[in-house]
């Protein structure tokens, strides 16, 4: 089941949407302020495991069960756990996007019985009724989280089959947040990025690359604009999304040429040119090289049926 709404609360706007299937609740919200404030949520008697993803936006917040103070900035990620929360939070920009899965306890335990050792030492916590956090290190949000997350977003299914997706893709990013996490324990004693303001420079490119998929800079103009050398920048992005500043650029290009294709009727050349190829051509070799398709094979049956027509007709 789907529900969608539009809160409008004296510190802005809180478009949400939530599905609820198999006892599972999931979550997508963008929310818009007025001011940098601070929020309080509050519950009793969950007892729910929580995945929760950060997509935009930098953010504090204090967990009483945790009795823990965490400050996020651009993409993260982690799992926590407890019986019930309390919580505060405080915006540090005017916009925020989150993403969440909320497993029940017994559900959770069932899906991480035979997971890595990092899962098993939290189930152990979860076991023991212990409030507590996958990892000390929150993940970064990588391409493959991205794409999992964009798939749900734009799911066209409904009812049942809308469920069995859903079921599915949760698991998916379990499995790809809880790896995430330890890979990024496992790499920690020897971590290239030692400071804070070097891990939000780092994010600051993701960013940048993010608003330039269609004319995208170079490493030069990059390492210029945030303010790190070209070594520590191709290095630290490598560390945080375990890609290349080129291959994180490509995979963004690529995944939103996809979802254009199957929103719009916009043809394979246009979307090529907007997105800044070379020539259609360069474009349909990237595409088939990462989907395993060409751009219109992917396109929806109306929209091929009516464009083959137009084929036909105009020869």
């Amino acid at each position: 089941m789907e529900n969608v709404q539009h809160l409008v609360t004296p510190e802005g706007t809180r478009d949400a949407r939530t599905w609820e299937f198999d006892g599972i609740r999931m979550g997508h919200a963008v929310s818009r302020f007025n001011s940098l404030t601070s929020l309080t949520a509050h519950s009793q008697s969950t007892d729910v495991v929580r995945l929760h993803i950060g997509l935009k936006g930098n953010y504090s917040f204090r967990y009483r069960q945790l009795n823990r103070d965490f400050h996020l900035i651009g993409g993260h990620h982690n799992i926590l756990y407890s019986s019930d929360f309390d919580m505060t939070v405080d915006n540090r920009t005017l916009e925020l996007e989150t993403f969440g899965i909320q497993f029940p306890r017994d559900t959770f335990l069932r899906f991480t019985l035979n997971a890595n050792d990092t899962l098993r030492r939290f189930a152990d916590e979860i076991l023991a009724g212990r409030a507590s956090i996958l990892s000390e290190h929150w993940g970064a949000v990588d391409p493959s989280i991205q794409q999992v997350v964009r798939q749900i977003l734009d799911n066209p299914y409904k009812g049942d089959l809308q469920q069995l997706f859903l079921l599915s893709k949760s698991i998916e990013l379990l499995v790809l947040c809880a790896e995430s996490c330890s890979l990024t324990v496992a790499q920690d004693h020897v971590a290239f990025l030692k400071t804070r303001s070097d891990k939000e420079k780092i994010l600051a490119v993701r960013d940048l690359i993010n608003r330039r998929l269609d004319s995208p800079p170079n490493l030069s103009e990059i390492s210029r604009t945030v303010g790190l050398n070209e070594y520590k920048l191709k290095r630290g992005f490598k560390e945080i999304f375990r890609t290349t500043v080129f291959g994180y650029l490509t995979e963004q290009r690529l995944l939103l040429a996809r979802q254009t294709l199957l929103d719009t009727r916009k043809t394979a050349a246009e979307i090529s040119y907007e997105l800044g190829y070379s020539t259609p051509q360069h474009f349909n070799n990237a595409f088939r090289r990462r989907f395993g398709d060409t751009p219109d094979s992917i396109r929806p049956d109306g929209v091929r049926s009516s464009r083959e027509a137009k084929r036909r007709k105009n020869p």
